[in-house]
């Protein structure tokens, strides 16, 4: 089998948004017939689809949608829909738009770029791309774009990549704030049925600019579990199926099987703002307590790595600048831990979308007893806890996050993430060295100097034991041998493009 490594285009990270407007029903098209491609992913549809949840990621994935911008291979600012830009001063960026169409027949114009961009911005919450900036959009005449930033933004090229703000026509934007992809992009692939969070039917978009796609259209179905997953890919009822268990890789044939480093990386995350774990002494106690390298062979059958930080072997520039943590907090002893905690249960939360988190939470809640906690697990469906975990209701959660995600910048990470005003901060965490180490990184323009920032940034965050890193996983993908063209992506932005097609 043949694969390619393309263009990144904007994965789990995970926020909850507005939803989209879909037409009901279920897909009428025979799976795989015609050369169409059958495709099983793991996370079942949170917001319908709304570019501004964490299933813009879909997409991306199935190339539906894009932005003015697209990610090369090496995580640079490629063109997309605007076929060049320019940086006019510190907080201004002219975009010049291709000739392009949307789904709906009308033509992408700067003032459809303005409409979109608007809406985004405009969003509640924020999209996490635009967590950390204010962005004015203008069109200056019907091919051009200008955008300002209130400050200035170096990576806007890298952030107008994100899912989040790709561009659709003015009819996927309802009064009431809803938003719907659903013949309203610009891919190469149409939606054209959603069923609820089970079944989706995309076809090939004939007026698409950068020509035809290979395939004549996607049936999706998503699968939460999976060795589901695993066991449609070797039945013959799908052709691809995303994010394979390790527990079953070796039962896939080796040409089926196939690994991608992937920047994302699973940790422990402590709730800092509420609960148990608004004590220092006992975060710091629950950082000695697990030991993630255990999770490597036992749990992920040795498709991982044991974790150096927030960023893994995936991101090659990271091991080189990483920076001592230093001025943790005491941990409190087995004992002292006990004491303080007596009668209180830590609620460690995981869920079932990656197979491996489950058994992952079990080995660490041994570790944790034997530290003096008492342990309840809560393990669901990721869409069933998500509004939980964004709320405070747990002490602790086993997550995996892809760390490069809304830009391919690591600082956007960051600051959703671990900023006191970030929209994902499942952590609660509020702590003003943190926030001014990422605002530091945020404003510096050189590319080394802003990735030394950001590895003093991981530093402080470490230091606070909000979170405590395991393993930077390995992603195995399931591809059926007469299929060619997949994209094998470390960013999880990118599936399916217009080369990908049945032999």
């Amino acid at each position: 089998m043949r694969t390619t490594s393309r263009g990144l285009m904007a994965a789990l990270a995970l926020t909850p948004l507005l939803a989209g407007c879909f037409a009901p029903g279920d897909s009428d098209a025979d799976a795989g017939s015609g050369g169409r491609l059958r495709v099983a992913l793991a996370v079942p549809p949170a917001q319908a689809l709304s570019p501004y949840s964490n299933d813009a990621t879909v997409l991306s994935k199935l190339s539906v949608a894009e932005g003015l911008t697209a990610l090369d291979k090496n995580g640079t600012a490629k063109p997309a829909l605007a076929k060049s830009w320019k940086q006019d001063g510190g907080t201004t960026w002219t975009f010049e738009l291709r000739k392009a169409e949307f789904q709906d027949g009308t033509e992408l114009t700067a003032q459809a770029v303005v409409n979109a961009l608007d809406h985004a911005g405009a969003a509640k919450p924020k999209p996490r791309v635009l967590s950390d900036v204010s962005l004015t959009a203008k069109a200056e005449d019907t091919d051009t774009v200008t955008l300002t930033t209130k400050s200035p933004d170096p990576v806007l090229p890298l952030r107008l990549a994100s899912p989040a703000l790709a561009i659709l026509s003015a009819k996927a934007y309802a009064k009431d704030g809803t938003v719907s992809p659903v013949g309203t992009g610009t891919g190469p692939f149409e939606i054209t049925r959603l069923n609820g969070k089970t079944k989706a039917t995309l076809d090939r978009f004939d007026g698409y600019w950068d020509g035809k796609a290979k395939a004549p259209g996607i049936d999706v179905s998503w699968i939460a579990d999976g060795t589901a997953r695993a066991n449609a890919l070797r039945g013959g009822e799908t052709d691809i199926a995303e994010w394979i268990p390790t527990a079953q890789a070796k039962l896939l044939d080796k040409a089926t099987r196939h690994e991608v480093p992937s920047v994302r990386t699973d940790s422990l995350i402590l709730n800092t703002g509420s609960g148990l774990f608004t004590d220092a002494g006992l975060r710091a106690a629950a950082r000695e307590a697990v030991d993630g390298s255990a999770l490597v062979d036992s749990v992920f059958g040795g498709y991982a790595d044991p974790a150096q930080g927030l960023f893994g072997p995936a991101v090659p520039w990271a091991a080189d600048k990483r920076v001592e943590v230093t001025g943790r907090a005491k941990a409190a002893t087995a004992a002292e831990v006990r004491t303080a905690t007596k009668g209180r249960t830590l609620r460690l939360a995981t869920y079932t979308n990656r197979a491996e988190l489950p058994e992952a939470a079990t080995v660490l809640q041994q570790q944790l007893e034997k530290a003096g906690f008492t342990v309840k697990q809560d393990v669901r469906e990721y869409t069933q806890m998500e509004s939980d975990l964004l709320a405070g209701k747990y002490d602790a959660l086993v997550f995996s996050r892809v760390t490069l995600l809304d830009t391919g910048d690591a600082v956007d990470y960051l600051a959703s993430d671990f900023t006191s005003e970030g929209v994902y901060n499942i952590a609660g965490l509020k702590n003003a060295a943190v926030d001014k180490a990422i605002r530091a990184a945020a404003a510096e323009r050189a590319t080394e100097s802003r990735r030394e920032k950001i590895m003093r940034a991981e530093a402080e965050i470490l230091r606070t034991d909000a979170v405590v890193p395991l393993v930077h996983e390995q992603a195995l993908q399931g591809i059926a041998d007469d299929v060619e063209g997949v994209i094998l992506d470390p960013r999880e932005r990118s599936l399916i493009d217009v080369d990908t097609r049945l032999k």
